[in-house]
């Protein structure tokens, strides 16, 4: 239930919604391939992915939704039970911009085991629903976020809450770099069994035309990864 190795830029892929970044009216395609999928810090699937995005702008409004997924390569996820299978997530979500903010709610549909309903938000479905506001003005961007309903509940994280920071501060020849730092309960985003809020997100993004290279680092883990990204 995870967003994509963009997240340095603020992440997401939906996560173009955030920030107030503006787009054309109409819809948008794409896809994004990834080394590796890594979402605010935690890595998802442990396989090289295939990101495919579909979004729509109503003019005037520039109220955007979308669909955003994240299709593992290799099955290489492991189940409660050890079995592995492949990771999938599709993720529906709607942003209505208020001008440098936005407001998002997003609808993170992960299946796994035998519950693979799309619009079951009962405890043990496979359905997360968050809520966030993004703001963007020059060079800086911040997110906030809180997952709201579906089972984050049941598996006794209790609401989860994200917060991020990013400044670009480089763009030369062609060039643009943005570092990232980000807060949320260690309990989801991190190592630890608690649920205080903790650094589990930082890194350097780097972007050349539809390139980018991102290494990123959870202090809460102390894990580390290096993600290279191609956006089509």
């Amino acid at each position: 239930m995870k967003k994509t190795a963009k997240l340095l830029t603020f992440a997401v892929a939906l996560f173009a919604g955030f920030g107030g970044t503006a787009q054309a009216e109409g819809f948008k395609i794409g896809a994004d391939a990834v080394t590796s999928y890594v979402w605010r810090g935690i890595e998802l699937g442990d396989s090289p992915a295939i990101q495919p995005a579909l979004s729509y702008t109503f003019a005037g409004s520039g109220i955007i939704v979308g669909a955003w997924g994240s299709y593992a390569v290799i099955d290489n996820t492991k189940d409660i039970a050890g079995n592995k299978y492949r990771y999938k997530e599709v993720d529906l979500y709607a942003t209505v911009p208020v001008g440098p903010f936005s407001l998002t709610a997003t609808d993170y549909f992960v299946p796994a085991g035998d519950n693979n309903k799309s619009f079951d938000f009962s405890g043990d479905g496979p359905n997360v629903v968050e809520l966030s506001v993004g703001y963007a003005q020059d060079n800086l961007s911040l997110l906030a976020a809180i997952n709201v309903a579906g089972n984050d509940t049941s598996l006794g994280y209790k609401n989860a809450k994200y917060f991020e920071a990013g400044y670009k501060f480089y763009n030369k020849d062609g060039y643009s770099a943005k570092g990232v730092v980000g807060l949320g309960n260690e309990d989801y985003y991190g190592a630890a069994k608690g649920d205080n809020i903790a650094l589990v997100n930082t890194g350097i993004s780097v972007s050349k035309d539809r390139y980018t290279a991102s290494y990123v680092y959870n202090p809460n883990t102390e894990v580390s990864h290096l993600v290279f990204m191609a956006s089509f």
